[in-house]
Formats: C-alpha cells, sequence, structure tokens
C-alpha cells in the first residue's frame, strides 16, 4: 500500500464518511492550494480539519476568529523588547505548515485581508520586511452558513477566490451517524491520529503532481467551460483565469491521488464544481429562476469533452 493510500486509510478511520472531503483537501495540499470548509455547526469541520493536519509531521496552528482579532493576530507582530533594548520580531499563527482559520467570517475585514499575501505569495510583511512563509503551506478555514447575516462579514469575491476548493458538508446518513457515536459516545470531538507522512514526502508528491501529464485538448476543454460562464446571460461573474489555472491544477491532483499520470476529461468534471462555484455569481435576474450549480452543470454537459483515447 502506497504512503498517500496509507493517509487516506488513517483519515477516513477517524473521520467517519468524510471520504470526498478529505480526498479534496490532500490535493489542495498537494498543489499548495486552500481550502474553505462550510457546513452548520456540529457538523466536524474543525475536528476533521485538525485530524489532517495531525497525520502530518509538521507545523499546525488554529485561529479562532471574532470581531476582535487583529490582522497582527494572524501574521504578527514586531515589538519593542525592554531588556534587549531593541525591536523583536514575534511571528504569528501564520508561520506554520498548516492555518485553521475558524469561523473565517467571523473576521473584519481588515483581519480577513490579512490572510491574503500569505494565501497568494506565501509570505507576509511585517514593518517592511518580508518573511517567507513555511513549505508547505496551506490555509483551511471554516464558516457556518447559518451565521452569514448575525454579525459576521462575508468574505469578498476577491479573498473567495484564492481558496481552491469550496466544500459544502452534508449531514451524515443513518449509518455513519451510528458510527459516529459509536465510535465518539464516550469522547466527543477526541480523535486519535497517527503521523503517516513527512514533510519530504509531501514535497515529493508535490514534484510528482507537478508531472502529471494534460494534454492539449483537455486545456482547450477547461478553456471552453470557462469561456461558457463568461458569455453565459445569467452569470454576472464569470470565472477569470485564476480559475482556470485552478482548475488545470486541481485535476492534475484529481488524477495523481487515482493513480494516473494523466488527465481526462472525467477528473475535470469531478472537480469542476468545488473550484468553481465560490468564484461565480448569479445576475439579479438569473438568482431568480435559476441554481448556479444546476448552471454550471449544464455548460459542462453542453462542452463537447475530447475523447480520453486521444489525451493520454
Amino acid at each position: 500500500m502506497t504512503s498517500i493510500s496509507l493517509l487516506q486509510q488513517e483519515l477516513n478511520k477517524a473521520i467517519i464518511g468524510r471520504k470526498k472531503e478529505i480526498d479534496f483537501m490532500l490535493m489542495g495540499l498537494l498543489v499548495q492550494g486552500h481550502v474553505l470548509l462550510e457546513s452548520v455547526p456540529g457538523s466536524g469541520k474543525t475536528m476533521m480539519a485538525k485530524a489532517f493536519a495531525e497525520a502530518i509531521h509538521g507545523e499546525f496552528k488554529r485561529l479562532q476568529f471574532t470581531p476582535d482579532v487583529l490582522p497582527s493576530d494572524v501574521t504578527g507582530i514586531s515589538y519593542f523588547h525592554p531588556q534587549k533594548q531593541e525591536f523583536v520580531l514575534r511571528m504569528g499563527p501564520v508561520m506554520s505548515n498548516i492555518l485553521l482559520a475558524d469561523e473565517v467570517n467571523r473576521a473584519t475585514p481588515r483581519t480577513q485581508s490579512s490572510l491574503l499575501e500569505a494565501m497568494e505569495e506565501k509570505q507576509v510583511s511585517i514593518d517592511g520586511e518580508t518573511i517567507p512563509l513555511l513549505k508547505p503551506f496551506m490555509v483551511i478555514a471554516t464558516q457556518n452558513p447559518v451565521e452569514s447575516q448575525q454579525g459576521t462579514f462575508p468574505l469578498p469575491a476577491a479573498q473567495l477566490d484564492r481558496f481552491l476548493f469550496k466544500l459544502t458538508i452534508d449531514y451524515p446518513s443513518q449509518e455513519e451517524e451510528k458510527s459516529i457515536l459509536q465510535q465518539f459516545g464516550h469522547s466527543p470531538g477526541k480523535v486519535n491520529i497517527n503521523k503517516i507522512v513527512s514533510l519530504d514526502q509531501i514535497e515529493k508528491w508535490t514534484e510528482q503532481v507537478k508531472e502529471v501529464t494534460v494534454h492539449e485538448d483537455i486545456m482547450t476543454y477547461i478553456i471552453q467551460i470557462v469561456q461558457h460562464t463568461r458569455n453565459h446571460p445569467y452569470i454576472e461573474l464569470g470565472l477569470s483565469s485564476r480559475a482556470s489555472l485552478a482548475v488545470l491544477q486541481a485535476a492534475k491532483a484529481y488524477a495523481f491521488v487515482n493513480n494516473r499520470t494523466f488527465v481526462t476529461p472525467d477528473d475535470v468534471k469531478k472537480i469542476i464544481e468545488p473550484v468553481c462555484l465560490h468564484r461565480m455569481k448569479l445576475s439579479s435576474q438569473g438568482m431568480l429562476i435559476h441554481n448556479l450549480a444546476e448552471i454550471l452543470k449544464t455548460i459542462v454537459e453542453e462542452v463537447e469533452a475530447p475523447v480520453e483515447a486521444n489525451v493520454r
């Protein structure tokens, strides 16, 4: 069994009924993309993110966002040390391999924006000094949709675009919930995870993902889907060039996680919604009569996929 299969097995054993979400988080890590988890309170978002981080030999930090959290609480601060009689740099939780930004939509826009440079450029600037972050670096953020109008600050389009995936977590099935009660009834919220993967192994996987082959026909297929979203009468905000790159990177990671060295049209279809839905916006007319997921699904169906025999 490969190391990647061992990691998946360990996480699926501890986090019940979240195989898809775990695979997407792993894919995000392999391409150093960030993941936004959204679901109602108590659905296990934080526990899943912590378990994922604990399975990796690396630095993990958790930051609970509230309206009084300042940008310096995220990135760090330069302060004057009385004994040393000099300024000392104290890094914030962003100096980690995996940062859990819990309930990110409760922070003010100023604090949310402090994550932008770190997420996009893998660095932070403090008092004019630029500090590179650890490698790999990944943000796993959570938010509750039921609180979107109760003293929260919805993430703007520019920041949503920084997330490779947005994963909406549904309620568990009856059998899954029964397994949760049996496994965690005696110690709710506690998950025991063995550290499976080293940072060197992750770096090796990251390089292997870059070598996954993408045929020119697959690239054309991605571009056609993206352009259809820009020209659709009910879509006000279509997919950007960053979204095109995100689809390509995610498709390569999906192929790698599924033990293939080339991308197929089905890989693109599997990752298209988690990559694209949070980057799009319906027009005011479209909101009245359409669902964004349905429109994206229709667009994908209308664009002719290349024949798989020609894309290997």
